[in-house]
């Protein structure tokens, strides 16, 4: 039977790119979930124009209220006409592995129940967002109507039945509605394989490769545990915190150094494998490490880039590279030195996905340790981990040596970004609004031996659509070639995050092995000096450096 059941507004729950992020406690309260679903579906409809229902991926990162929240979109897609979901089992499904089943499927689109990188808990976080048919996230436009609709929503619709089992592979119908409940890993292994050279791979670890996968009590668990174990060989135990905790077993499923510090500790350790790797909640982030030699994200995806045609997915080359704004340029010079184009676009993998959608771009990545590619419309962090091996297993080299190898080559950009957290929203915009009134007189300044020669506020306009996208994050650009780049970020859920990414360019083939900090110092006082950080935060310290 299907209940229609009455609701009022809920004001101030505006989805961004990465969907509705919220405390969990408040997903859980009364009709909070119900009315958010509902405004999806009444924005996207759950039958087409036809008449005849849509089809919908489902599934989630496995956190906190994961299980429960899957049931109540289930029974309320029902209600609403689709005709069909698939569903990971258990509710579980990575992001990418969400996008892959859209697109593989050809779907409508699909929801998916993440938080992403940040904890989870009855106290922590809980996400919800939506996916297009193209397996991308919903651009603004969608999220904006989502977001009105839900302002103005008096009802939702829900069948009352039984939990379908999600436990149980197969076929189940909930009020007219197929239920697909399918293995979560499979066609996503499956897509590894076709990209990888998994005999290659196989053979690196057969000769004594040894590996560390962190997977941080979160979703590739299982991933990781099927590909990397099961069908590349890798010694049992190499994955470790394989199985996904509804509170990722009191974890920060963020893969940086500070909250991968266990990893991290073995990968600089007496007996360090020849290569560690970490991913975050919902599978689309990664970090990468070798042997005492740490990986940027920013220097990944110009290592990758550079190296893709070794992996037979990539063999023809890349049609073209892109990096959001404030990722370091070191992929730019690999895509000048390819012959490729390179874009600079802002944060958020929409601008990325218009771009792969229209074939400009093959890889993208992001300095918040994001990469992908056109296999699907996220970023992925276990493809980002398999695209390294493959590149071990074919140059036979250690991390450290191809790392060497790029900055003697290319030159080395120094690069890393200090966040400091949970800062009072109105101390946060105050200083924002001063730097920007500050920017029409910094060029010619100096500072700390750095001269000014611009400073703006990032704008994009997107090559496919035309869209133009404003304040995309304060940029101070010196004569020398070396960046400060400050951007609130919205994916916490208490206060804001200001994030600070400095860069410089070392050309080589002298200071290509300083310490970064150090290498870095005269930006980043500079960097604190101008946006006068103190004076409007308190803070002098980052709570994370990466």
């Amino acid at each position: 039977m299907t209940l229609t059941v009455a609701t009022t507004p809920i004001p101030g729950q505006k989805p961004g790119t990465s969907g509705l992020r919220k405390k969990t406690r408040v997903f859980m309260a009364p009709h909070f979930l119900e009315n958010f679903v509902q405004s999806i579906f009444d924005v996207v409809g759950a039958r087409g124009e036809d008449g005849r229902g849509k089809t919908f991926v489902l599934g989630g990162d496995g956190r906190y209220f994961n299980d429960r929240a899957a049931q109540v979109i289930l029974r309320m897609a029902a209600a609403n006409g689709a005709a069909r979901v698939i569903v990971g089992q258990g509710a579980l499904l990575s992001t990418p592995a969400a996008s892959h089943l859209i697109r593989l499927n050809r779907t409508d689109g699909g929801l998916i129940m993440s938080a992403s990188h940040n904890p989870g808990g009855p106290d922590e976080d809980f996400g919800l967002k939506f996916n297009m048919p193209n397996g991308g996230p919903a651009p603004e436009s969608v999220t904006e109507a989502i977001h009105r609709r839900s302002a103005e929503l008096r009802e939702y619709r829900i069948v009352e039945a039984p939990d379908v089992d999600l436990s149980r592979i197969g076929r189940q119908d909930l009020g007219g509605m197929v239920v697909d409940v399918v293995d979560p890993v499979a066609d996503y292994a499956a897509l590894m394989e076709d990209l990888f050279d998994f005999g290659a791979i196989r053979a690196l670890f057969a000769g004594g490769f040894r590996m560390r996968m962190d997977s941080m009590c979160a979703v590739t668990g299982p991933y990781a545990r099927e590909i990397l174990e099961n069908r590349l060989g890798a010694a049992p135990g190499t994955v470790v915190n394989a199985t996904p905790l509804p509170d990722f077993g009191g974890m920060h499923p963020d893969p940086n150094p500070t909250w991968a510090h266990a990893l991290m500790e073995e990968m600089f350790g007496p007996d360090a494998p020849d290569f560690g790797a970490a991913s975050d909640g919902d599978g689309d982030r990664n970090m990468v490490v070798g042997r005492g030699v740490y990986v940027s994200p920013s220097d990944s995806l110009a290592v990758l880039a550079a190296n893709a045609h070794l992996a037979p997915g990539y063999a023809a080359g890349l049609r073209g590279v892109a990096r959001s704004m404030p990722t370091s340029m070191a992929a730019d010079r690999v895509a000048q030195r390819l012959g490729i184009a390179a874009y600079e676009t802002p944060t958020g993998w929409k601008f990325f996905g218009n771009l792969l959608d229209d074939g400009r771009a093959t890889l993208c990545g992001e300095e918040s340790f994001g990469t992908g590619s056109d296999h699907v419309r996220e970023k992925d962090g276990l493809w980002a981990v398999l695209l390294w091996l493959n590149i071990l297993a074919v140059r036979r080299e250690s991390v450290a040596a191809i790392l060497a190898a790029h900055f003697a080559e290319f030159g080395r950009n120094y690069y890393s970004r200090h966040d400091f957290e949970a800062i009072e929203s109105a101390r946060a915009d105050a200083m924002f609004a001063a730097l920007r009134a500050a920017l029409p007189g910094l060029a010619g300044r100096r500072i700390e031996g750095l001269e000014i020669g611009a400073a703006d506020d990032f704008a994009y306009e997107d090559p496919v659509d035309g869209s133009v996208s404003q304040h995309q994050g304060v940029r101070i650009l010196f004569t020398d070639g070396a960046r400060a780049v400050f951007r609130l970020s919205g994916t916490g859920t208490e206060g804001a995050t200001l994030r600070l990414y400095v860069e410089r360019f070392a050309p080589g083939p002298e200071g290509l092995d300083l310490d970064p900090q150090a290498a870095l110092a005269p930006v980043i006082r500079a960097a604190h000096e101008l946006a006068r950080i103190e004076a409007f935060t308190g803070r002098t310290v980052p709570d994370v450096v990466t």
